[in-house]
């Protein structure tokens, strides 16, 4: 089971959102039914709880209490009480990487990898959602369409589990989130990332944290080549900045690996690449293996496409109105990823196949097809009801 009933009592313990009454719309249901909108994307939301309880109705009237499904009205309440900090507080404390050492694909000589990547998407146009996301710059006069929500998301690459992911206005960058975001990564961890996220201050956390890293850097940035290495990269340093750079500021020793490839879109052009890394030894990780591992495993965009055409399939990427409900949403949405994504690497794990092998879609239609007949059971199995 990827997220168990008692992880949902439990955070909604933690959070003190229990409710003092009994409900037709107990706090434990609301959350499933917040994770399963991710599920059902283009059902409303009356739908989905009917998806979700589906095969109960027949049980409780064994036990003379027939439960209906509450009006829209009664469900946007249900989730205003529930607030955002039990979604928070269920995803922060299910999540984390799964792979073993057995799973294939997941490590690099003994390094478990994993990838940090950014994306935004589009919140419904109220002046609530506009005032704390905000909107992007458009040309004079005019206005963008929806408010904007950035996303940074720390993903497994081998079982493309997220395992950390922040949210924040769209004015905030990329950079910003995804330096707060380096909370999570660890010695035994090789860190890649693409361009856009390239600084000394990355660098420089992501060593302190013991972890190691590979990452693409502008054309723009020059190093040095101090000392020529055999398989072709070579060594140079990385400096804050030029000015402390000439204020002789203590720089941090890092690999330079150059190579170029062909354009996917016109085989007659080459596209140069540059990637730095801390990884130096040359025997254990040659130039060659650490320029194809860097293109085999960054694979985060499809995650990211998961999320946002999969999972939501919407024009307006989530329904809330408010950003409360907006935030509650989006936990909801990460941990409905999780949940088909635990399932997937079980599976793959048992079958003794790389998780990646299995297809996400499938995957998502066999589970919206299958829940329903899972959840035949007695009302006193139900995690998410009790009879008095």
């Amino acid at each position: 089971m990827a997220i168990p009933a008692t992880a949902i009592e439990q955070a909604i313990a933690n959070t003190k959102t229990e409710e003092e009454r009994r409900r037709s719309l107990p706090a434990q249901l609301v959350v499933s039914l917040v994770i399963a909108m991710s599920l059902w994307s283009k059902d409303s939301m009356r739908d989905v709880l009917k998806n979700l309880i589906d095969g109960l109705s027949e049980s409780w009237v064994k036990v003379g209490k027939y439960w209906r499904v509450p009006c829209k009205s009664a469900i946007t309440q249900a989730r205003q009480r529930l607030g955002a900090r039990v979604m928070s507080q269920l995803f922060h404390q299910l999540i984390r990487p799964m792979a073993t050492q057995e799973t294939l694909g997941a490590f690099l000589n003994g390094l478990r990898i994993v990838v940090i990547d950014g994306t935004c998407f589009d919140v419904p146009d109220s002046d609530e959602n506009a005032r704390v996301f905000g909107r992007p710059s458009s040309r004079p006069g005019t206005q963008a369409a929806f408010p904007k929500v950035r996303l940074v998301i720390l993903v497994e690459a081998g079982t493309h589990l997220i395992f950390d992911a922040l949210m924040c206005p769209y004015r905030i960058g990329e950079r910003v989130r995804a330096l707060k975001l380096l909370r999570s990564v660890q010695s035994g961890m090789l860190l890649m990332w693409d361009r856009g996220l390239h600084s000394y201050a990355m660098v420089k956390t992501t060593v302190s944290k013991g972890c190691d890293y590979l990452g693409r850097i502008p054309a723009n940035v020059k190093f040095l080549a101090e000392q020529p290495l055999e398989d072709g990269s070579y060594l140079s340093y990385i400096y804050p900045s030029g000015k402390l750079r000439k204020k002789g500021c203590q720089p941090i020793l890092l690999r330079v690996i150059e190579y170029t490839i062909e354009h996917p879109e016109n085989p007659t052009e080459q596209l140069t690449y540059r990637l730095i890394t801390s990884l130096l030894d040359i025997e254990k990780f040659p130039a060659e293996l650490l320029a194809r591992e860097y293109h085999q495993r960054w694979e985060v965009e499809n995650t990211i496409d998961e999320l946002k055409i999969h999972l939501l399939g919407r024009k307006t990427h989530v329904r809330s109105q408010k950003p409360r409900e907006v935030v509650q949403e989006v936990y909801g949405w990460l941990l409905g990823h999780w949940s088909v994504r635990v399932l997937m690497f079980q599976a793959a794990t048992s079958a003794s196949v790389p998780p990646l092998r299995l297809g996400f879609t499938g995957t998502l239609r066999v589970i919206r097809r299958a829940l329903p007949k899972f959840q035949r059971l007695q009302p006193e199995e139900f995690p998410f009801f009790s009879i008095g």
